[in-house]
């Protein structure tokens, strides 16, 4: 078999097996009018299907002689027309089986094309080349591992486009690697013409886990037995949080993740957590409505239970405990979900991670005219202050990045906007709006009744 050394790669690849994979720059400009025309270069895959296997087949055949001949000569008529018919047979059989052969190489071979062209028509949509090698994912595409990456990458690359398209300002998209194993891709859009600060991060790590990291998830109620001291563990997620400039407009952030830790004894233990949750400035009921009913909808897709139980839980995690107020008006929030099966799991996040979209671009393109004052952008930069309070202080993504050897520390810390305040003892005048936003934090509503 002929093959030849390709450029760049630096490894023979036989000729018949070559596939050549757009392969976006590591760092390209996206905006509404050039969502996925980057720079682009090519990568050699091999094949990893080199096999096939052919279906067994039986053959029945009745011959019957001719029974009014008889004698020596009747008996040679008999074995010769046999012969000739069993010959006969044998070069029809090996001409099916060859028909076959060819049948099935090219069906498995289509098979193989359509779930490679699967991965690359996904990854072209994407804004950067997959963390993982794209061989790695074509191979192990049944695997949870490949489907949440593919999945992660998606939800960046539609939300990304969607502010985009909103906002008209060009992402800087940031591809970063990871010493210790992984990386991400970081999509920023700062101080634009709608959003003072956008952040849409994936991130895929690997490695082993910090002892602060695994007591973090010990006191979750995670028994986790290491060996020699190492917790080799796979986390990986897509975050977002958005900032906009109009107090009118609220800020959003989600999170959609999942962790694989291998014990001392070889077994992999796993879940999912994340969420979707809404921070306003200022109280709009519509908005709270239609934000929730959304998530609720998804929600219910596989267990009307969810909801109600997620939306509780988000309500109690965001909550400031020195401040005595939620961050916003909440929506979703789970972790460590393990059951029923993972299958079962990636699919109620994957409904929830394509329902960011439709809770959230709609409330955008609602208040885009919105006109405000002075001290309505005051009062905005005072409750975001109450934001990076949560995010330093309480929220567990930030710890386990800060805790977590070789993070990208200008990743972790994207959540927080570009400006806050502070005020010695602020509070707001009773009848106000800004008391009316204040009493909400700290009595919680149910939105989605």
């Amino acid at each position: 078999m002929s093959s030849f050394l390709f450029a760049g790669v630096g490894r023979t690849v036989p000729t018949k097996v070559k596939l050549i994979l757009p392969h976006f720059s590591s760092r390209c400009a996206v905006s509404n009018s050039d969502f996925v025309h980057c720079p682009l270069n090519t990568r050699v895959l091999q094949s990893t299907n080199a096999g096939f296997k052919l279906s067994n087949v039986r053959y029945k055949s009745s011959i019957a002689g001719d029974r009014t001949a008889s004698g020596s000569n009747g008996k040679k008529v008999r074995l010769v027309a046999g012969a000739a018919l069993v010959a006969g047979l044998v070069a029809g059989l090996s001409h099916f089986q060859r028909a076959e052969m060819k049948s099935t190489v090219a069906v498995q071979s289509e098979t193989g094309k359509k779930d490679a062209d699967d991965i690359l028509e996904k990854c072209k949509c994407f804004m950067s080349e997959p963390v993982t090698d794209v061989q790695v994912l074509q191979k192990n595409k049944e695997e949870m591992r490949t489907k949440m990456e593919m999945m992660i990458l998606q939800t960046q690359a539609e939300f990304c486009k969607a502010l985009a398209e909103v906002d008209g300002g060009t992402f800087q998209v940031d591809r970063w690697d990871r010493k210790e194993g992984g990386g991400g891709i970081s999509c920023v859009l700062q101080d634009s013409n709608i959003f003072e600060k956008a952040g849409v991060n994936v991130s895929v790590v690997f490695g082993n886990l910090s002892e602060e990291a695994a007591q973090q998830m010990r006191s979750r109620g995670k028994l986790l037995k290491s060996k020699d001291g190492k917790l080799p563990f796979c986390a990986m997620g897509v975050s977002s949080v958005i900032h906009p400039k109009n107090p009118h407009i609220p800020t959003i952030h989600f999170n959609y993740r999942y962790f694989e830790i291998e014990e001392a004894d070889g077994s992999k233990l796993w879940w999912f957590g994340g969420g979707t949750d809404l921070t306003p400035t200022y109280l709009n009921k519509e908005d709270s409505v239609h934000f929730h009913k959304t998530l609720k909808d998804a929600c219910d897709k596989h267990d009307r239970k969810l909801y109600p139980e997620f939306k509780k839980w988000c309500d109690d995690y965001f909550f400031i405990k020195h401040r005595g107020e939620r961050r916003g008006v909440g929506g979703i929030f789970f972790d460590d979900l393990d059951s029923p099966t993972k299958e079962d799991v990636f699919d109620f996040v994957r409904s929830c991670a394509k329902a960011v979209v439709p809770c959230y671009i709609p409330i955008v393109k609602k208040h885009l005219n919105d006109s405000f004052t002075s001290e309505e952008k005051q009062w905005q930069q005072l409750r975001r202050g109450r934001y990076v309070e949560f995010n330093l202080v309480y929220d567990r993504g930030t710890k386990f990045g800060l805790a977590t050897p070789g993070s990208r520390i200008e990743s972790i810390l994207m959540s927080l906007p570009l400006t806050a305040r502070w005020e010695y003892m602020h509070e707001p005048r009773k009848g106000t709006k800004e008391a009316e936003m204040l009493q909400v934090l700290r009595n919680p509503k149910d939105w989605a009744q």
